[in-house]
């Protein structure tokens, strides 16, 4: 195998320290004539690689994300978490092992994008499963990052952006997640309760996409909403029709979740760089790693061209005053 990428990471302060939990794509080695990528195996757990040899008319490689082949549908790469961690704010030690690995038959095309919520003493952290099955979110707890437990499946196909409330509201579980219609809707950002983190129901929308906006595209959560005395604070993404990545803002009523007091008229944190620009999807800085280092300061831990891994700052009081 080889790594193509570390990207997407969630973020969270663990004992003192900085952490990520990176995904990482791979693929197999290729070799000259052959399209080849791997998938995991339901039962037993092991890698299956498949080789389709190129020229073959049964085979439709033109998206570099997915392979078609008679008809179905397989990811170029196969994707799994991996602890990252930082003393500071100098260089991460990556881990040597991964930390979450699919299994079963909702991950047998990998796990990916995971978002970290620290509840009392426990670090939930829900991560997309990608398989034939579709694409669902799954929700893992631990303590140390070192063992996790998998909890089950929160959301089923095709849903994934979920974010989860740091606390219960009104003796209620919330969340933010992003379902994905087939034949009429958009792709907007939804909000569920739940009594036990599993079971959840109660479902509205909270925001849409807005035609002719920086957002009119999709849109889907980052990272935990932050409290704030104005309300609960949340960093989302939005696309427009050129496949174009930005970060905004949305202030939620902090008793009622659903009512939405202000919005990001125009994104506060947009691709520039080279690394932002070019790259695997040339234009995205997608952000679902976020770390509050005080009362005011933010970092944002963020995938660069769904190919490498970064970190901006960023004021809430100049996010706050952003809004309209």
């Amino acid at each position: 195998m080889e790594v193509l990428c570390a990207f997407n990471p969630g973020a969270s302060m663990v004992n003192g320290r900085r952490l990520m939990l990176l995904r990482v794509a791979e693929r197999p080695i290729q070799e000259k004539g052959w399209i080849s990528t791997a998938v995991m195996d339901a039962e037993s757990g092991e890698l299956r690689i498949l080789r389709f040899q190129q020229g073959d008319p049964k085979l439709d490689a033109s998206d570099p994300r997915a392979i078609i082949y008679d008809g179905v549908i397989y990811l170029t790469s196969i994707s799994h978490l991996r602890v990252a961690v930082s003393e500071g704010r100098g260089a991460f030690q990556v881990a040597s092992q991964s930390a979450l690995t699919g299994s079963g038959a909702y991950e047998t095309y990998g796990v990916e994008d995971a978002r970290i919520t620290r509840l009392d003493d426990t670090y939930y952290v829900n991560y997309t499963g990608v398989s034939e099955n579709g694409v669902t979110t799954i929700l893992s707890k631990t303590e140390d990052f070192q063992n996790f437990e998998k909890l089950g499946v929160m959301f089923g196909p095709d849903n994934k952006d979920v974010a989860l409330f740091p606390e219960k509201i009104g003796g209620k579980y919330y969340t933010l997640h992003r379902p994905a219609p087939r034949h009429l809707g958009t792709l907007a950002i939804w909000l569920a309760s739940s009594d036990d983190l599993l079971n959840w129901g109660r479902h509205q929308v909270v925001l849409k996409p807005r035609p002719g906006a920086w957002d009119c595209e999709r849109i889907g959560a980052g990272a935990s909403p932050i409290r704030t005395e104005e309300g609960w604070l949340e960093l989302y993404h939005g696309v427009d029709f050129r496949t174009r990545y930005c970060s905004g803002a949305v202030l939620l009523d902090l008793e009622k979740p659903w009512k939405v007091i202000a919005r990001s008229e125009q994104p506060f944190f947009t691709p520039e760089t080279d690394y932002e620009t070019g790259g695997f999807m040339p234009g995205v800085v997608f952000n679902n790693g976020l770390i509050q280092v005080d009362d005011d300061r933010l970092e944002l831990y963020y995938g660069a061209a769904d190919e490498t891994t970064c970190m901006a700052t960023a004021s809430i009081r100049s996010i706050l005053d952003s809004l309209k």
